[in-house]
Parts: structure tokens; sequence; C-alpha cells
């Protein structure tokens, strides 16, 4: 079989890793999700007992007649949100004894007891299509939202009529409750729109209203026989949703008989001032009661305040606020609180403008360490993450305990240094997941005692992916030129150092918030591919991506293509000082989405050292992109009206003297595709040859495999083709 088609079958060897664990207070049992095998798009839900090792299923969607071709609208959304392509059971919620799990298949809801010898899965009655089901902390029932209500429902029958029961419903044409909106979703991370307080009386609720925001209709023209979809999309300098936040009690099936439907009780902020509803959740109050707790942003995101409100009188105090002349960077992880009731956040030091982890007001982070997150926390102990200083391709984990005032890496079972680690802690037991250039794929560990000096490791909980048909990532690593740019370059496996001159291939991403250059096999998979076509691939992460430092993040405010083009155009230079047997006359580039961009851009204003691009998913013009994201790099295009214009490649078309192939898929609703029909556009209105490859069916990313392989394989005859040389 060949790479592209196995790379597309087991969509990237994803399918198989386990995935998304949860983890019992005791730390006695593990959940997570997994397939069968590497090509099993029917996602299980398994459970793992570290005492003996033993693996067993607890919910097979085969079984339970799942189909991922009847989902929800509401459903798709969500999973294109969290770049989900798999099937089957892809996210479930467990109660905080974790006696019981809850699932969704194809907009009908399940759970499984976790306790006792009966464990077969079990479906609720509810209204569907359901979204997103989430338990409540006792495990008692199950909260969901349904065309845009919030609903409860409770686990056990007895036979009462509102055992399904509607807590608030629209109240209006375009509003919704318990959805995230795009925006949410998609920039801030918050894909969920409602949230449990701790004892369960009550849920805190997101009300989103639509109805200023653009409205764009996304079509397929594939089936003419279809409607197009209309989308709100608020795009930079437009309107953005009006998100709100309200508290609603969860009555019992007799209390809500007898009372009727609750009334949502509002939190009020300034939500002029502070817009963005980034995270919501809960703690327990010193007084035993629970306080909700949120964080809000100013559009500009140059403010971000943490606010506690009282769910009972509704009062709300701003607790803390961070601001950046730039930006404010959302944190994964925080706020959070251990059990002794300290906050724990992630804030700039003052003086240094380091990145640090704080409990109540100590830093528990080494000011050597560039901050990713925190993971969890864990009673009084804080997992995060972040990389070593120097070291940006590496992921490290570190515990702090903050009643012993310590604060540990954490090491990978059996040693081992380097490369990518994430986990999850609880109950002083620790999931732990490694990736590294000595191995292939994802190896899965449990550690219980994880904050003891002596560890217990009882095994590994076995990865089911394929193993890539594909040589072993032949990879170099630097820092190039002056700016000491993170990067790689990957050869063919076969070639020998004087068998000629390679064409260059750079293959960056180039932008916030993602990286290429990893210490990982899996990141260069695709890579190794492309060279093993007979490319020498360059990769290189510049300024704007993450992992070097806050500084080199914000290199790229009110400016995403200089300084980012300007750092690939130095690590290629770099490279061809070093390598001899790279042809610097025929050089080539693609790219996704931000890459996309960056790929375009660069035969577009430096054809002197690119030849060749193929640009995928490109953000052609930034006033066509999402406010979230573009107005944190650019600000508004009504305040900086000439940056826009300058980004914009548009007006750029009648400079192609290159090679350029635009992919797109027609359904993109995140990237629409009018950005490629507005550059095919003003290239054939300049005269300029070029080449686009419209992708029926095709939303930001290809999931179908046939499109996928062939994907891949029309790139490298675009790119042999045009990188031929004398």
């Amino acid at each position: 079989m060949s790479f592209p088609r196995q790379q597309a079958r087991t969509q990237r060897f994803t399918i198989g890793v386990p995935r998304n664990f949860q983890i019992s207070p005791d730390g006695e049992s593990v959940t997570f999700l997994r397939g069968r095998n590497g090509t099993d798009t029917a996602t299980c839900l398994w459970r793992y007992t570290p005492e003996n090792g033993a693996v067993t299923v607890l919910a097979d969607p085969r079984e339970l007649g799942a189909d991922d071709e009847n989902l929800p609208p509401e459903e798709r959304a969500r999973r294109e949100r969290m770049r989900e392509h798999g099937g089957g059971i892809v996210s479930y919620t467990v109660d905080d004894a974790f006696t019981r799990a809850v699932f969704t298949l194809s907009g009908r809801v399940f759970y499984v007891d976790l306790v006792g010898d009966d464990t077969a899965p079990r479906e609720l009655p509810v209204a569907t299509p359901a979204v997103d089901p989430r338990i409540d902390p006792a495990g008692d029932r199950v909260a969901y939202v349904h065309q845009g209500a919030v609903r409860v429902i409770d686990i056990t029958d007895n036979g009462d009529e509102d055992r399904d029961r509607i807590l608030v419903e629209p109240d209006g044409e375009h509003v919704t409750w318990g959805l995230a909106d795009l925006v949410s979703a998609e920039e801030m991370g918050r894909v969920r729109g409602f949230w449990w307080s701790p004892d369960g009386a009550s849920l805190a609720v997101s009300r989103v209203d639509e109805s200023e925001v653009n409205r764009w209709f996304v079509g397929d023209p594939n089936r003419p026989d279809r409607e197009p979809q209309p989308l709100r999309y608020p795009a930079a300098g437009t309107a953005n949703p009006d998100v709100r936040l309200a508290v609603v009690s969860v009555p019992s099936p007799t209390a809500y008989r007898a009372d009727g439907r609750p009334t949502p009780a509002p939190i009020e902020w300034d939500r002029e001032a502070l817009p963005y509803l980034p995270t919501v959740g809960w703690t327990t109050g010193p007084d035993g009661n629970p306080t909700l707790i949120f964080t809000a942003q100013s559009r500009d995101q140059r403010t971000l305040t943490l606010f506690s409100s009282d769910p009972t009188t509704g009062l709300v105090s701003a607790v803390r606020t961070e601001s950046d002349e730039v930006w404010v960077e959302l944190m994964p992880g925080v706020p959070d609180f251990t059990a002794s009731g300290a906050p724990v956040w992630i804030a700039r030091e003052e003086g240094t403008g380091v990145r640090r982890v704080y409990v109540g007001e100590n830093a528990v982070s080494a000011a050597d360490v560039y901050l990713r997150g925190v993971v969890d926390v864990d009673g009084d102990r804080v997992l995060f993450s972040g990389s070593p200083e120097g070291r940006p391709g590496d992921l490290a984990l570190w515990l702090a305990d903050t009643r012993e005032g310590t604060c540990l890496p954490v090491e990978v079972p059996g040693g081992g240094e380097g490369g990518l680690l994430s986990g999850r802690l609880r109950g002083d037991t620790l999931v732990l997941q490694h990736r590294s250039l000595d191995f292939t794929g994802v190896r899965t560990h449990v550690i219980r005692g994880a904050s003891t000096e002596t560890r217990r490791t009882h095994g590994e909980i076995e990865s089911l992916a394929e193993t890539p048909e594909l040589p072993e990532p032949r990879v170099e690593t630097w820092f190039a030129g002056e700016r000491r740019v993170p990067t790689s370059l990957l050869l063919p496996s076969w070639w020998k150092e004087g068998e000629g001159s390679l064409p260059v291939l750079m293959a960056p991403y180039g932008g916030p918030h993602a990286q290429r250059v990893l210490n990982a096999r899996g990141a260069y998979l695709t890579a190794q591919w492309f060279a093993e076509q007979g490319f020498a691939v360059l990769i290189a992460d510049g300024r704007g991506t993450p992992g070097v430092s806050v500084e080199w993040e914000q290199e790229v405010h009110h400016d995403l293509a200089g300084p980012v083009l300007d750092d690939q155009v130095a690590a290629l230079e770099d490279a061809l000082g070093r390598f001899d047997f790279l042809d610097a006359t025929r050089v080539g580039i693609h790219g996704w989405s931000f890459g996309g961009y960056l790929a375009a851009l660069a035969v577009l204003r430096r054809p002197d050292v690119f030849h060749a691009a193929v640009a995928g998913a490109p953000v052609i013009d930034w006033a066509l992109y999402d406010t979230h994201y573009t107005e944190r790099y650019l600000g508004t295009p009504q305040e900086q009206k000439e940056v826009y214009e300058r980004l914009s490649l548009v007006s750029d078309a009648a400079e192609l003297r290159r090679p350029l192939m635009l992919v797109h898929g027609l359904i993109d609703d995140n990237v629409v595709f009018a950005h490629t029909q507005r550059m095919s556009e003003a290239l054939l209105a300049a005269g300029r040859p070029h080449t686009v490859l419209p992708l029926a069916g095709v939303t930001h990313s290809p999931a179908d495999p046939v499109t996928a392989e062939n994907l891949l394989l029309l790139q490298v005859d675009f790119l042999k083709e045009n990188l031929k040389g004398a």
C-alpha cells in the first residue's frame, strides 16, 4: 500500500491511538477512546485497570447502531471546530465519583455504569437530535442541547412524565442556549456552552444571539439540488455574536411540574468593554457553596479579566485583570483551583515578561520554561507543560506540589529524554503519553504514585495505530541564521552525498499557534514522503510561531507577512550555506491554511527565491477571516486599513511570475472558498496563468481517504513538473 493511501485511511496514523482519558478519584481506573485497529473509525469507549493491566471495551458504536452520516448540524459544527474527523464515540463525560459515563451517537444519548457487573450501554429517551450531553457531578442526570434549547433528563426512570424537561429555550429567531459560537470554538478553544455546578443544583449556560452577525452562504456546486447552507460568520471588523451568561436552576421533576420552567438568572458584567467569554467554570467557595468563575476579554484582546459570581445573588466581582500593550494570550487550563482553594493562573511576570504558573501569588514554574499551559490540578498538585529553554521542539511536563513546595520534571518510565509529553493527572495517577524521534507512534504510560519519589508503573495502554510504510525520517534540526530560526531538513533515505543536487521544498505552517519543527517522528511523516519523491524538505518555524518566547510570538503584530516570509528566506539561505547539494534554482513551497497564505505570499513577493507553490485553503484577504483571530494580530480593518491592504494578496496578482496551485474545499466554513475564488479572479484579470483545484464536499481539511490520498499525489506531480530546472 502506498504511503498517501495509508496515511489517508488511518487519518494521519491517529486512529487506534488511545485518547480522551478520564481517571477515577482513587486513580484505580482509567477510561479512554480508541478504535479496535489502526483503520477502525468506529471509536470505542474502553477501561484500563492499572492494578492488573486489564483492558475492556465498555461501548462499541457498531453494537449500538451508530450512523456517522446522520449527525445533527450542531454536532458536525462542533467536530469541525475541534478538527475531529473520527467516528463512533468521539467524546464523553463522567461524574465526579466515576460511576457513570455518558456519550452521544448520531444524536442519541447513552450511558454506561462504571461500577458493578452490568456495564452494558443503555440509551436514554432524549429529544433527538441531542448535542453535547454532559453528566452531572452526582451521576444522576444528563444535560444536553436540542434545537438550541438546554434540556435535562434523569437517568433513573421513575415513570415521571417530566423525566426529560426543558430548562431554557431560544427566546429569539437567531438565539441558541448551551452552544458555543464560531469564534469561541474556533479561536478560544471553548467548544461547550453549559457547565454543571459542583452540587448539581444549577447550570451556567451561555446565550448566543447571532442576529447582528454577517449572514454568509456556503454551498457545494457539486450538489445543485441542495440549498447553500447559511453561515453566521463574524468577519474582521464586523459584528460579533452577543454572548451572555446565566445561571439556571435544575429542579426535580416534581418541582418542575409544580413551579414550571426555571427562569435564567443573568450574570452581568461590562460586556461592551469585555465582550468575549473565553472560559466558564465553577469552584467551591470558603463557605462550601458553589461559586461561578469566568473570564471576559476585550475585543482588542489587550485586557483579560477573571470574575467570580455568587449564583444566588448574581453579584459579580473582578478577581484579577491581565493587560498587554500587544495582546493577552488565552492560556489553556486556567483558571483552576487547588483543593485548598488557591487559584491557579498563568500571567506574565512583572519585569521579565515571562509567563509563569501562579498558585495564589506564588510562581511555581521556573522562569526559564516557555510555558504552554496547565494540564491538570489534582488536589494541591499542579501538572503543567512547557518547553525547556533553548529546546522549542520539546514539550515537557512538570509536577508542582504546593504542599511540599516542590516542582519536578516528569520523567518517562524506562528513561528517554526529549520529545513531546502530554498527560492527565487525578488521584495521583498520571497517564503519560510520549512521542519521540527515537520511535514511531505514541507510547502511553500509566504511573501510580506520580508525586512520590518511588513511582510504580503498571505497564502501557497499547496503541493500535498502524506503522507507517515509510523509511524512518532522515531529519537534521538546527537554529538558522542570526535570529536562530528553528529549522529541520529532511532528505531522501536513498540519497547519498555526491549523487547530485536536490530541489528544495519548503513546508511551513509559519503562523501563530502551530509548530512544525518538533522532536517527534509523527511530525515529519508527510515531509519524509515528499523527500522520498526526490526533494530536500526544509521546515522553519519563524517569528509568530510558539515555542521560543512571548516576544517572538508578538513580532507579527500588525504584520503577518514581512517577518514570517523573511524568516523562511533566512532559513533557506542558512541551509544553502550549510549544504552544498541543495539547488537554489529549484525551490518550491507548499502549505495549508496559514501555510497556504505563506506559500502564495512567497511566490508573489519573492519570485527571486521561490519557483513554484501549492497553497491549500489559503487566507488571501484577512478582511474575510474571523474577528478574534485576525483582530488580535492586525486590529480592525476600519482602524488599520493600510495594514489589511498591505497583507491582502489580491493586489499582488499582477506580480505572479511563478507556477501557483490553489487548493480549497468548496464548503470550508473556516477559511471560506471566496478567498481562493477572489485570488483566481484577480489572477485571471491580470492575465496570469495559475491552477485551481476545488475540492467538492470538503471543509477546511479533507477527511475522505480518496481525496486526501490523491491530493498528495497531485501536489507532487505539480511540484515535480515545475521544479525540473534546466
